[in-house]
């Protein structure tokens, strides 16, 4: 057994196939297949259930698939922190970002970031807080921002920003004149909402199951850009960060009743191995939001 194939492996799960998972390691299909079959006879084991076209994970290969993504994790971080002792002076940051946030409030903190280490690589994904999670425990990113106050038990967190959820209403709508509107008012509108999965979803969902009210959604999508263009166009209302609609002459940010505020963490792997170039970064982004948090409470709530 050797890491080439326990790449390999990985690949072909994550892509479910083998051809695509060729094409992403560049290799030819049949080296890849070979390479799986040698595996399969060292550990006397069959990892995957061949059906035509479709692969799946046999029970084995499940057990193996969490061996294997461990592994492959320790090698990177063993080639990283090697790489620093020869005092390596590039390095690279692999961060998730939701798309709200990566619009919104992140390109300064970017911006300066790269100012200050220009030899430093920073990669962002723009993908959804659940998305995020899934993806740094599985190593795809070294560290991504995750949103709530529960988080998994295998994730190390730093809160660097708490933020009013606010109901976003085009500016002739009735509750544009009021300062604050109840979940249950909120509900009954015409809703244009985030697709299940995305974070400002679920927290609505579950304040509203305490009423037990069920929204009036005519519209979902995940892109933003198209919730706040609609709004802005009539459709319905939605929610936002505060900080999104905040100068937008078409979109009046009202408060919910009680107001509803929404915890930011930067997130990483717990007991993983974080680089210098990531830790440069954790500690750039808590020292550019210091006054963010320092008056808020340790909570993602309804508070009054």
């Amino acid at each position: 057994m050797d890491v080439r194939q326990l790449r390999f492996f990985v690949e072909i799960v994550r892509q479910s196939n083998f051809t695509k998972a060729a094409e992403q390691l560049h290799i030819a299909q049949p080296a890849v297949s070979m390479a799986i079959r040698k595996l399969e006879d060292e550990l006397d084991l069959v990892l995957f259930n061949r059906q035509e076209k479709r692969i799946s994970l046999t029970a084995e290969g499940e057990i193996f698939l969490a061996h294997a993504q461990r592994i492959l994790a320790d090698v990177k971080a063993a080639e990283a922190e090697m790489a620093e002792l020869h005092g390596l002076e590039k390095g690279e940051v692999r961060v998730g970002i939701p798309p709200m946030l990566s619009a919104y409030f992140f390109p300064n903190i970017i911006r300066d970031f790269v100012g200050r280490f220009p030899n430093l690589h920073l990669a962002v994904s723009g993908e959804g807080a659940w998305r995020i999670q899934k993806m740094i425990g599985e190593g795809e990113l070294d560290m991504g921002v995750i949103a709530g106050g529960t988080f998994p038990e295998n994730l190390e967190v730093r809160r660097f920003l708490r933020e009013e959820v606010v109901v976003a209403v085009p500016a002739g709508h009735p509750f544009a004149g009021r300062e604050r509107v109840s979940f249950e008012e909120f509900a009954r509108e015409p809703l244009v909402f985030y697709k299940e999965g995305y974070y400002l979803r679920e927290l609505i969902f579950d304040v509203l199951r305490g009423p037990a009210v069920t929204p009036n959604i005519v519209f979902e999508t995940n892109l933003f850009s198209l919730v706040r263009s609609l709004v802005q166009n009539g459709l319905g209302i939605s929610t936002f960060l505060r900080m999104v609609i905040t100068g937008d002459s078409g979109l009046k940010a009202v408060s919910f009743d009680p107001p509803l505020h929404l915890d930011l963490m930067i997130a990483w792997k717990k007991h993983g191995y974080l680089s210098r170039a990531n830790r440069a970064f954790v500690d750039f982004l808590l020292e550019q939001t210091k006054g963010y948090t320092d008056s808020a409470p340790w909570n993602s709530a309804i508070s009054s």
